[in-house]
């Protein structure tokens, strides 16, 4: 398998790399379901970006630096921002259907979420991913120059010290990935490699993410040798639905930009039906998502209720249905007519802040190995991502990694090992492996949650030690199976979140300790080096 280029995930990260950098390269794009399988189809409130001449980046600038409780990278925020118009125009221009409004400066309809001061999410109705991941991915398949591998599953990159021994920065050459339905694994050889893989939200309990968001990226970028930053915050979304036959099902930030309130439900007793927010920040529920996430999660206990309710029965049924079909749809076929009754929510993991640590042409710190998406860290989101910012990050730094790595010289790959296949099977592990998956989702969700103790992390952390060294036994002994990779690299991603969370002796943003509540006065990343590993 050998390749120009080789893309590892395809939501909206790596088909948007693919899409520029294929009248030029040979480029893999490598998913470990169907193309549409990850977070960016799920996207429901739209895309972030200046479209209107009320508007300005620096106002999209303030708006984030704020919503990033001071540790927003300024140079890269600003990169990203002043790109936002010509991402969406390429967007546009590849036939996504946005939602028009013809009294609009630019023609389509902006909405506004929790954080920003001005409308300025563009959006195609409640299914934003979803339009742009269709439109994208029939180019994608369409294309010559693109190989595509579903239902594959990429272990690790393959560096140059695996290779030989050398004192030099070792660079990234490929990497090798498992064919899961048949169980094989070939040897990846790329002159780049791209992460594109998501977030990591499957390392908790609940959460707005789809199964593939396993951080698997990021585990394997760190395994490798980059630094991995700001892990500690991970954003939960304020408005998960709670139903038990509703997994993961978000209920959008827009909702509660056009009008929405938040509300006791009847368990409250006598406070049912009040709103809470005002109690909590001035903004209520245009608060950034941290605040309404840790209001809702202190009324939840403090009330011991299981859930609150998100009301915007007060717009007209008309409205409701235009703006959020989806939603809509979806409630009412689990018995919920939100044009009638409110809507149950809790928060949920949604976003992982942090990541592998790139610039804004999404290079790590290993020679030809880029990182773009939610997988990266560019400084971009700080201690909070600002609502739709992620879309347009995945958009800006996709263009400028593609960009960059035309502007290299091609060279040849050398000769890479194959894999060790004369690992035995048993299935008798698979059961193991499953249990230690639902006990590392549970005990993070308890011990590493919205609000922590340093007691809680600590006792966390032994028990990722503990499973770390039954899983590094499996590896090692074992043919590989999804469930196991997965599970390895969650367990990698749960230790990084970990140890971030224990060296960071304050609150801000989305990371709160009841051992350190108060704001250091220098706002200072999480940086984690790895030692170099072969």
């Amino acid at each position: 398998m050998k390749f120009d280029v080789a893309i590892v995930g395809s939501g909206l990260a790596g088909l948007s790399v693919a899409l520029h950098l294929a009248k030029t390269r040979k480029v893999a794009v490598i998913s470990k379901r169907r193309l549409l399988d990850g977070a960016s189809d799920w996207a429901q409130g739209g895309i972030a970006a200046v479209l209107d001449s009320g508007d300005s980046h620096e106002q999209h600038i303030s708006d984030t630096l704020i919503a990033g409780g001071g540790l927003c990278d300024e140079g890269a925020t600003r990169y990203i921002i002043e790109h936002g118009r010509e991402a969406i125009d390429w967007l546009i221009e590849q036939g996504v259907p946005f939602t028009r409004d013809s009294e609009a400066e630019l023609g389509f309809h902006l909405t506004r979420e929790g954080g920003h001061s001005q409308r300025r999410i563009i959006h195609a109705a409640d299914a934003t991913g979803h339009a742009v991941q269709v439109t994208l991915e029939q180019q994608v398949r369409n294309h010559p120059n693109i190989s595509l591998f579903e239902h594959h599953y990429a272990i690790d990159v393959i560096t140059s010290a695996k290779i030989a021994e050398t004192s030099a920065t070792p660079r990234c050459l490929g990497l090798y990935v498992q064919d899961v339905k048949t169980g094989q694994v070939h040897t990846f050889s790329a002159q780049h490699t791209v992460m594109a893989t998501g977030g990591a939200g499957k390392v908790y309990l609940y959460t707005t993410n789809p199964d593939t968001a396993t951080g698997d990226g990021i585990a394997m970028a760190w395994r490798a040798g980059c630094r991995v930053a700001n892990m500690e915050f991970m954003q939960f979304h304020p408005t998960c639905l709670y139903h038990p036959y509703a997994k993961s099902f978000l209920i959008t930030e827009a909702v509660r930009g056009e009008g929405g309130h938040l509300k006791l439900p009847p368990e409250a007793g006598n406070a049912a039906g009040s709103r809470f927010m005002l109690e909590h920040d001035e903004r209520a529920e245009l608060a950034p998502r941290d605040v309404v996430a840790r209001a809702i999660d202190f009324e939840m206990k403090k009330r011991g209720l299981d859930y609150v309710e998100l009301d915007i029965t007060h717009k007209s049924p008309e409205f409701l249905k235009e703006h959020f079909p989806t939603i809509y749809a979806r409630c009412l076929e689990l018995g919920i007519d939100i044009t009638k009754q409110p809507i149950p929510v809790v928060p949920a993991v949604h976003f992982t802040c942090g990541g592998i640590v790139t610039d804004t042409t999404g290079r790590t710190d290993i020679p030809g190995l880029y990182a773009v998406g939610e997988t990266a860290y560019t400084g971009l989101h700080g201690a909070n991502r600002l609502a739709s910012n992620s879309l347009l990050e995945c958009l800006v730094v996709g263009k400028a990694a593609a960009q960059h790595i035309a502007e290299q010289e091609s060279f040849a790959v050398p000769y890479l090992p194959d894999w060790d296949e004369s690992r035995v099977s048993d299935a008798d592990e698979e059961v193991v492996i499953a249990h230690n998956w639902d006990e590392l989702r549970r005990f993070m969700w308890n011990y590493v949650g919205i609000v922590r103790t340093n007691k809680r992390l600590e006792r966390a952390k032994h028990r990722i030690k503990l499973l770390k060294e039954e899983i590094d036994e499996y590896y090692a002994h074992f043919r590989i199976s999804n469930n196991l990779l997965e599970l390895r690299n969650l367990v990698e991603v749960a230790s990084l979140i970990v140890n971030s969370a224990l060296s960071r002796r304050e609150s801000r943003g989305l990371h709160f300790s009841r051992d350190y509540p108060d704001t250091m006065p220098k706002a200072l990343a999480t940086v984690l080096s790895p030692k170099r590993k072969k």
